[in-house]
């Protein structure tokens, strides 16, 4: 069976200059091209979104006992059970661990890298139809967040959207993580930055929740260049003001704002595992309630399983992509 070729470009992008943590403009930008490809040909586009603390390249880090995401693509294109199709693996990672696919004032501007540099730079630059209804977004956990969030609010570049275990319904998702936050912070959390970067520092208990908590306030109540966090450091006790503006980001509150965008989707699937760590099957049993309020098309299902190894399910994200493709 022939397999698919992966090209790795390097992208320097003018949007991520000079963002507030520092990091890096120039991104590897991976690409999957199906076996066979031609430029004589056009091909739908997947862009496929790491879940937090990810990047691209990490799709193609070799696993144990199951493919990983490549591997899973040319076995689908080879059993017929999709079509050949190119796959973006974009580099959205930060200092604090992640950029949930959106614009912030102390990450960066991550949301306008993809849509307004990323898609046009690969569909200049590799055999695309450049059709919304032939250009997918999809990811796992805060892959599936920027997935949904993306495919509403740019419904006029991504018309099909597939979250696996995508962020949602905070109240139940995020919140439950603010205690463990608050303890392993300690009130200084820079200080547990440098902690979480000192790869000779001992981690603590609790520090990939802080880590997870720290990143969503810089994405989610971001105040210019720093961040504010969603409770007191010195008490932990809720700081409501802030705790709004994280609600403001929660897919099933931006559903009524996108509503229309969302209803043009030619895809809009969500799934989660009945015994996820973070709620997310609760999370999207909300979300498709309100989905289903609005009359808003969609696909919703559960399997038996939580939050981690489950990329198995990538390859029913990829098939209903396939299926709905123009």
């Amino acid at each position: 069976m022939e397999n698919g070729k992966i090209v790795i470009e390097k992208y320097e992008s003018e949007i991520l200059k000079n963002n507030p943590p520092g990091d890096k403009f120039v991104r590897d930008v991976i690409v999957y091209l199906p076996p066979g490809y031609a430029e004589e040909k056009r091909y739908p586009t997947v862009y496929a979104l790491t879940g937090f603390t990810g990047r691209g390249k990490m799709f193609l880090n070799d696993k144990a006992f199951s493919p990983n995401l490549v591997e899973r693509i040319d076995l689908l294109i080879g059993a017929g059970k999709i079509k050949p199709m190119i796959v973006v693996m974009p580099d959205c990672f930060t200092y604090y661990g992640g950029s949930q696919y959106i614009n912030s004032s102390a990450t960066g501007n991550y949301e306008d890298y993809l849509t307004r540099e990323i898609v046009p730079f690969i569909d200049e630059n590799f055999a695309t139809l450049t059709d919304k209804n032939s250009r997918a977004v999809m990811g796992g956990s805060s892959g599936g967040y920027g997935a949904l969030v993306l495919s509403m609010r740019h419904a006029d570049i991504f018309g099909l959207c597939a979250s696996l275990s995508g962020d949602c319904y905070f109240e139940i998702s995020l919140l439950p993580d603010f205690g463990k936050a608050f303890r392993a912070i300690k009130g200084d959390p820079q200080g547990l930055m440098k902690k979480i970067w000192n790869e000779e520092a001992k981690q603590g208990k609790f520090d990939f929740d802080a880590l997870n908590i720290i990143g969503m306030s810089a994405c989610y109540s971001p105040n210019g260049a720093d961040f504010d966090l969603p409770f007191d450091l010195e008490t932990g006790e809720i700081r409501q003001e802030i705790w709004e503006k994280w609600l403001a980001h929660d897919p099933v509150r931006l559903v009524e704002k996108y509503a229309e965008g969302l209803k043009s989707l030619k895809l809009l699937f969500i799934d989660a595992g009945t015994s996820d760590e973070f709620n997310l099957d609760i999370g999207a049993n909300v979300l498709s309630k309100k989905l289903r309020d609005f009359d808003i098309p969609h696909i919703k299902e559960e399997f038996d399983g939580g939050h981690h190894n489950i990329s198995y399910r990538q390859a029913r994200s990829l098939e209903l992509i396939s299926e709905n493709f123009e």
